[in-house]
């Protein structure tokens, strides 16, 4: 029989199967099992394959392949004993104790002198009754606890320690069973009433633990402990229970929305109606807790932090926008009310200092999750009706949280904040009560008034209005925080015209006044933080300016308050400090314009942008350092820590291009590693605008390509760098980016198999084969690398062996190239290839009719990394086939090998060595007569 009939024998198969099973290859004969059942007939035949599969599967302990296949061998003969025995196995290794015992008793019942069976049916016996007093002392623990924390005549500190041990055991899914069948959640009831803040977090923990991940149990308890009691608890005053409420609830959230999405719901198994009653009463309470008055500032904070993140759909592609519509027509309003809130008015709600930032955020995520121009213009005539309703009422309070809300909604959705910006009489106000003797009055005032002069519609209508009423109150207010905020404003006038050195808005020198008062004020600890806060406001704006930027990072003081204020609770300030060091660091987009479209606008006398000199690239560099030397990474690593909606995509994106910029110098990048900004950087690949995601990911590869992966991505965490770098490898990014992408994968491949496996499970082989393709020499190249660390996967080899393709013939084309580094590249691939495959040898010759050429220029090249790949290759393909053997030593080849093999200057010695093994193996051939048999040397 022809070897292409026996591939199509599902016997031999069988056969072939068998004895690489019994040669330990356990891979190999999962591959002849596997071909051979998609070519047998025979129900029976197959029962038998399914049941050798099985046993691979053990042995290669995928016990759930391995299972499966054991029932289908089962299905069609039932009282197979071998496959019963196996599927037993399978099921003691899963946990399926039950399962496997009956499995093994049949086994036993139909062999009983059978001693394997008789010991498996020992050892299950023992595991069962293992588990089951496992279960019985759990049990135990947790009557235990439960007796504990309900005897009020405990000492306070043995209750403390009952709650605690009970949160451990809820972390385990059978201590969380226990606790829920044991009528816990009625008992974690009482205690969220204790007066003990550590018991009341213990009860909120344990809670954590018996909603996350499972759906069933998180509907229990929502619907018996009630959202009114667990929104009551987030509302306290105490921030840490307040947190810890906050942090349950989102857990809740998680389990009830991630188990809609699967078709079995919760780790029992059992199946659930749609969770999205509990769903619409978890919002609602949320929002019924805006305007309530009881509600602390933090409570009302992380009400507002779980709607951003619950709320709005997490991808664009979903088309289900409901639970948005539904917010937004029952809770906007609500909503709107905190937005106007002036905490110094009387009768004003608690508020933080994030709140109203919070709130900001909160409307631009509900108006930017709407799809259609109906859907927002609803959602803006709500705003405007609010707006108006309150604006239109006698007294000055009314009209103040009228501004107020328009304030945040400039903020937020803009365009909506244009509109109320338009109202009749609105601007008019503003300025007005700008000039106001109270001081609250001018705070809210010139906060409107900074929003709107960003707006392309009303900045000119302020410049020509404003400027003059900044400028006064700038320099007659007897109050800082009226003169912060007015400065602040000042400084968005004054940087209209970004980073064009030529379009300035003020005198020369004013901005560097400016600048200075701002960093004055921004290390005067004795204002209180919202003021320094809108310093760095006005930072943000001045450095647009070169000359601020170099006079900001020369202040080492203002740069540490900078970076302190970053890592505080007022988290409003992020987006100022991330705008600051973007421009600092001229992380920005710059276009260059073409120089003949300049000299026409030039002639047509346009203008045409300037870049100030300090802006030069020997400047930057040397901000850079500075900032490294005052710690902008331990800042920045922070800022990427905050759970708070001020945390917004834009503001990631800033700290993503700030990373970028921190890494370009290869000096620089230990120092990031080592301050955790590698750690930083896997969120904002994932979490970020899209932009964002690529400069969190390059500058990712950067680190790869010149640090120890290993050392910079300790543990796991090196895993999670493969999906960044593997989206690098788009056509919408940069040459320069897909280079440094393949760089930094090439790295990663040649570490471990796991890793290699990783980047094959993203999808990146075939890019990488696209890449290879690619006119530009250096993306070639490196895609050639990347491939040559690659093929050490055995899956990756298959594609090689595979017929049908140009890969081989690729390979070997490349060995021929003029590029150095192409060449060493694929001359490596295809040394590693023919080691590990050798059937692939005898292909070389059928891939050009240059192949004999190209090796021997390998072997004749004066590179000898190149002249090592190609004795490897030579050894390789002489080892294969006797055949391939001859053909090589009619060529050229025999006198290369004998030269190289003598050794000498040039030559290093583990050539010479491969060489001579050449000339051995064309000896053990007979096809050349060795030294003893001819005394002049060998020959043919």
């Amino acid at each position: 029989m022809s070897e292409s009939e026996k591939e199509k024998e599902p016997a031999a198969l069988k056969e072939e199967g068998n004895s690489l099973f019994k040669a330990g290859d356990m891979q190999g004969a999962v591959c002849c099992y596997t071909k051979a059942l998609k070519l047998s007939d025979s129900q029976a035949d197959s029962a038998v394959l399914y049941r050798n599969r099985s046993a691979c599967y053990l042995k290669l302990e995928e016990y759930s392949k391995a299972e499966a296949d054991a029932s289908k061998a089962l299905d069609t003969d039932p009282g197979d004993v071998k496959a019963r025995f196996r599927r037993a196995q399978a099921f003691q290794k899963l946990g399926r104790l039950d399962q496997a015992f009956l499995d093994a008793q049949r086994c036993a019942q139909l062999e009983p002198k059978n001693k394997a069976f008789q010991d498996l049916l020992r050892q299950l016996g023992a595991q069962i009754q293992q588990k089951s007093v496992q279960l019985n002392s759990t049990d135990a623990r947790v009557q235990q606890m439960f007796s504990l924390l309900l005897d009020a005549s405990a000492q306070d500190s043995d209750r403390q320690k009952a709650a605690q041990n009970l949160v451990v055991l809820s972390r385990e899914e059978a201590g969380a069973e226990q606790i829920f069948r044991n009528d816990g959640v009625k008992l974690l009831q009482k205690l969220l009433q204790s007066k003990l803040e550590e018991v009341v977090l213990s009860a909120l923990r344990t809670l954590v633990g018996l909603c996350t991940g499972h759906q069933s149990r998180t509907m229990a308890i929502v619907n018996e402990l009630g959202m009114e009691q667990l929104c009551v608890v987030m509302g306290s005053g105490a921030s840490a229970v307040s947190l810890a409420a906050c942090h349950l609830l989102q857990v809740m959230f998680e389990a009830l929305t991630e188990g809609m999405k699967r078709e079995i719901r919760g780790k029992d198994e059992a199946i659930l109606p749609e969770p999205s009653k509990e769903l619409r009463s978890m919002l609602r309470h949320l929002l019924d807790m805006m305007p309530a008055p009881s509600v602390s500032g933090p409570g009302r904070d992380s009400a507002i932090n779980l709607l951003v993140k619950q709320v709005p759909r997490k991808s664009l592609k979903n088309p289900d926008n409901s639970p948005t519509l539904w917010v937004i027509d029952h809770g906007l309003k609500k909503v709107l009310h905190v937005s106007g809130t002036v905490p110094e008015l009387s009768e004003g709600l608690p508020l933080t200092d994030n709140t109203l930032m919070s709130c900001s955020v909160l409307l631009s995520k509900l108006y930017d999750d709407l799809k259609s121009d109906k859907e927002r213009e609803n959602f803006s005539k709500l705003c405007e009706e609010y707006v108006q309703q309150h604006f239109s009422q006698p007294g000055l309070d009314v009209k103040l949280r009228a501004i107020q809300t328009v304030s945040v909604l400039l903020q937020g959705p803009s365009d909506v904040g244009n509109r109320t910006l338009e109202m009749s009489g609105m601007m008019d106000a503003v300025i007005s009560l700008c000039a106001s003797e109270d001081v609250t009055h001018q705070q809210v005032a010139v906060e409107a008034l900074i929003h709107a002069a960003g707006k392309a519609k009303r900045a000119s209508f302020i410049t020509a209005n404003g400027v003059a009423l900044l400028k006064d109150l700038y320099k007659k207010s007897e109050n800082d925080r009226i003169r912060v905020r007015a400065l602040v404003g000042l400084c968005k006038l004054g940087s209209a015209g970004g980073t064009d050195f030529s379009m300035k808005q003020f005198a020369e020198g004013s901005t560097l006044k400016l600048a200075k008062q701002c960093r004055k004020w921004l290390c005067n600890e004795s204002l209180p933080p919202t003021s320094r806060r809108w310093s760095v406001e006005g930072l943000a704006y001045l450095t647009f300016d070169a000359d601020v930027k170099e006079d900001l990072v020369d202040d080492k003081n203002a740069l540490l308050a900078m970076f302190e204020l970053a890592k505080s609770e007022d988290k409003t300030v992020l987006f100022a400090v991330g705008s600051t060091l973007v421009n600092c660091t001229n992380s920005y987009e710059v276009e260059k314009p073409d120089p003949q479209l300049v000299e026409l606008a030039k002639y047509a006398k346009q203008h045409v942008p300037e870049e100030h000199p300090k802006d030069a690239p020997s400047y930057v560099e040397k901000r850079l350092v500075k900032l490294l030397e005052a710690g902008v990474v331990s800042a920045l690593v922070c800022m990427v820590k905050q759970e708070s909606p001020a945390l917004t995509e834009a503001c990631k994106e800033c700290i993503a291009r700030v990373f970028l910029a921190l890494v370009e110098r290869q000096e620089d990048r230990g120092t990031v590693v080592a301050q955790g900004g590698g750690k930083a950087l896997i969120p904002l690949t994932s979490d970020n605008t899209d932009l964002g995601k690529i400069k969190a990911a390059q500058a990712l590869a950067k680190i790869t390509i010149t640090s120890n992966p290993e050392i910079a991505f300790p543990g796991e965490r090196i895993y999670e760098v493969v999906r960044p770098l593997v989206s690098l490898l788009s056509l919408e990014c940069t040459l320069l980016q897909n280079f440094e992408s393949l760089m930094a994968l090439t790295n990663l491949a040649g570490i471990n198999d796991r890793l290699r496996q990783k980047i094959i499970k993203e999808k990146a082989l075939p890019k990488v084969e696209g890449y290879m393709f690619e006119e530009h020499d250096l993306v070639r190249a490196s895609a050639t690398e990347c491939m040559c660390n690659l093929v050490l996967s055995q899956e990756v080899q298959k594609l090689y062996l595979a017929t049908g393709n140009d890969r081989l013939k690729l390979l070997v084309l490349y060995s021929g190239e003029e590029d150095e580094r192409l060449r060493k590249a694929a001359a490596g691939t295809l040394a590693m290839l023919t080691a590990e495959q050798p059937e692939l040898c005898s292909r070389i010759p059928g891939t050009t009719t240059h192949w004999l050429e190209i090796v021997q220029a390998l072997l004749l090249s004066e590179i000898s990394d190149l002249r090592h790949r190609g004795v490897v290759i030579v050894y390789n393909m002489m080892q294969a086939e006797k055949s391939l053997a001859e053909t090589l030593m009619e060529s050229e080849a025999l006198e290369i090998l004998s030269v190289l093999a003598k050794g000498g200057e040039g030559t290093p010695l583990p050539v010479s060595k491969i060489a001579q093994n050449c000339l051995d193996k064309a000896v053990e051939y007979a096809i050349i007569k060795g030294r003893q048999e001819n005394g002049q040397g060998t020959e043919p």
